[in-house]
């Protein structure tokens, strides 16, 4: 029997709350080199290999790295094209590009592999001064600049707190800058405090907020935006604090439509798109790839490996293109396929697995449609939710992958984390564990509305586990009246979010989650910006307004509580399953990491080296 290292499962334990999408042990002990652990387990599945890396910490470790070497690593992120330099924009905000993006973008904290937020000493650190009033004080560090070697300083916190300040709004109201979140600025009413030029700069909140710590991401240069409307970075900053209106609203101009690409496969100008990662923009092949090349002006550490390409691949065809050479390291959709094929790959390869922090669901459309409350309302869905065969898709789709998975009966919490059954208790009393047909029928029948209803569900094409979700589906919910049609499409983000396209009944995706505490208000509140269902509940509202006023853990889940309840009593939508994960990969390169969180394996890519 051959040895083989078994893999790492990631404690997902002390994370909670979702944002947009994409294991539970003891922290492993390890050498800290980030170069891998000893052989400890001995599963025999095939020829490859399933590899536990032991590191002593979640976060990154010192890989030894002084140098790039001069390789190319392929991964892939999916089939979905990179929509741009600006990620944040309300418009091309999706987890495929942060990743990507995230690459070229330095930011002063990081996701471990459990969602434990750590600091990036390399870019700067920062402290709460105080609680209350909560005051809290950023560094960067003084070797910090944009790659056209233009320093990163209070101009561009200024410029950061605009972009997400909704007081700079046009006359009906409406933000100028078109953000895909502008929470910075409803905390932090005031611009931060500093010195033009420096190189420190301090915000007060008007109320305590739980994910102060994620307050604070990347910056966007505020010296090419000055540019491009004509003024000194200066000028820009102070227009900033003297809130100047034209002089803002012409820099939410350029940020909301100045850094859009020219056509697919042609980047902005080069001037236009300085980064502040270890890697910058190489090359674009519009449907095929990007590639990032080593950042010859980053202050800090180099990447192990000189160029990373992210090529564009169907998630069906990864494992293929992982044994062909065409990817380097994959993280496809967990199915039994996919995990029978990469256990019967060569040891060439390895493999590791892990619950994830990403979870499946069906959302009903409220805006328009049969389960709108103008139509067939709560009752009507709630015959969906007897007939949707929620048990039966974990057995068959999810089990085979991860022995301990259960149907997901929340959203904002996970059924590996402490606080899962103490907030479901108070929440769910279990009316839609198992199938009710004659129960749904009768809700059917009840309706007025004429049968077989047609149900449209929506979800992004190529996916070969969804297909196989909505045919469960199907072969249930037709039995009570609907008409169940599989309605995947190559533009699922524009129908959820924008209405654009064929109408939809039902969106079936999933959430990607992190280390928020309150970034479910996004999702579930009135008129948010991420509830493309359009669903409104006054007790949704106020609890996550709760939640979000404060730092206390146990307020938290007593608002969770609430909730979940009300998003059930009204049923917002159908939760299904915590995403069983797995991540492919050439065995000879090393420092690949599973992770639980949104960020994906490729969260420490400028660490990895053959």
């Amino acid at each position: 029997m051959k040895i083989r290292r078994t893999a790492a499962a990631v404690s997902a334990l002390t994370v909670s709350a979702l944002v947009l999408a994409a294991c539970a042990t003891s922290e492993p002990e390890g050498d800290g080199e980030g170069s891998g652990g000893e052989e400890t387990g001995t599963e025999e599945a095939g020829s490859i290999e399933h590899v536990q890396t032991d590191y002593d910490s979640t976060g990154k470790v010192d890989a030894g790295i002084t140098e790039s070497a001069d390789d190319d690593i392929y991964y892939s992120v999916g089939n979905q094209e990179w929509t741009g330099y600006n990620g944040d924009h309300a418009e091309t905000y999706a987890v495929w590009t942060s990743v990507i993006n995230a690459r070229t973008q330095s930011a002063f904290t990081y996701y471990g592999t459990d969602g434990e937020i750590y600091q990036n000493e390399e870019y700067g650190s920062f402290e709460a001064l105080s609680e209350d009033p909560l005051v809290v004080e950023y560094n960067v560090v003084e070797e910090a600049a944009f790659s056209d070697g233009n320093p990163i300083d209070y101009a561009d916190a200024l410029l950061d707190w605009a972009i997400q300040n909704p007081a700079f709004a046009d006359d009906e109201g409406v933000p100028l800058f078109n953000s895909v979140s502008h929470t910075l600025g409803e905390y932090v009413p005031t611009p931060p405090e500093g010195e033009m030029g420096g190189k420190t700069f301090t915000y007060t909140y008007s109320e305590p907020y739980p994910d102060w710590q994620l307050m604070i991401g990347a910056f966007y240069p505020a010296h090419v935006v000055a540019e491009q409307i004509g003024l000194s970075e200066e000028e820009l900053a102070q227009a900033i604090l003297d809130e100047d209106m034209d002089v803002i609203a012409d820099a939410a101009e350029f940020w909301n439509t100045g850094w859009e690409n020219p056509e697919p496969g042609v980047f902005p100008d080069e001037e236009l798109i300085p980064v502040t990662g270890p890697y910058k923009f190489s090359t674009w092949e519009a449907g095929q790839y990007v590639t990032l090349e080593a950042n010859e002006n980053y202050w800090g550490t180099p990447p192990g490996t000189a160029r990373l390409t992210f090529r564009f691949v169907e998630p069906d065809g990864q494992v293929q293109a992982l044994a062909n050479g065409d990817l380097n390291v994959i993280e496809p959709q967990a199915t039994v396929d996919t995990l029978e094929q990469l256990r019967a790959l060569d040891d060439r390869f390895a493999y590791q697995t892990g619950d994830t922090l990403t979870w499946e669901h069906l959302d009903f459309n409220f805006n328009t449609g049969v389960f709108s409350d103008d139509e067939g309302g709560l009752e009507l869905r709630e015959a969906f939710a007897m007939c949707v065969p929620r048990q039966g898709i974990v057995d068959n789709l999810i089990k085979p992958l991860n022995e301990e998975a259960v149907v997901m009966n929340a959203r904002e919490v996970f059924p590996f984390q402490e606080n899962y059954e103490a907030i479901v208790s108070q929440s769910y009393d279990g009316q839609y564990d198992e199938t009710d047909l004659a129960a749904a029928e009768e809700l059917v029948n009840a309706s007025g509305i004429e049968t077989p209803i047609d149900v449209r569900i929506t979800y992004a094409e190529g996916n070969q586990r969804r297909a196989d979700q909505v045919a469960m589906i199907k072969s249930e919910c037709d039995q009570v009246g609907f008409n169940v049609i599989d309605s995947a499409s190559a533009d699922f983000s524009d129908r959820f979010f924008t209405g654009a396209g064929e109408p939809w009944e039902v969106a079936l995706f999933a959430w990607a989650g992190s280390g928020q505490i309150a970034s479910g208000r996004n999702i579930y509140s009135t008129d948010a910006p991420q509830n493309g269902g359009g669903f409104s509940n006054e007790t949704v509202d106020e609890a996550f307004n709760t939640l979000a006023g404060t730092v206390d853990p146990e307020v938290h889940d007593e608002q969770r509580a609430i909730l979940e309840r009300a998003l059930w009593e009204n049923l917002h939508g159908i939760p299904l399953f915590a995403h069983p994960g797995i991540v492919g990969y050439d065995a000879s390169i090393q420092n690949v990491r599973a992770t639980a969180t949104q960020t994906q394996v490729v969260w420490n890519a400028e660490q990895w080296v053959r």
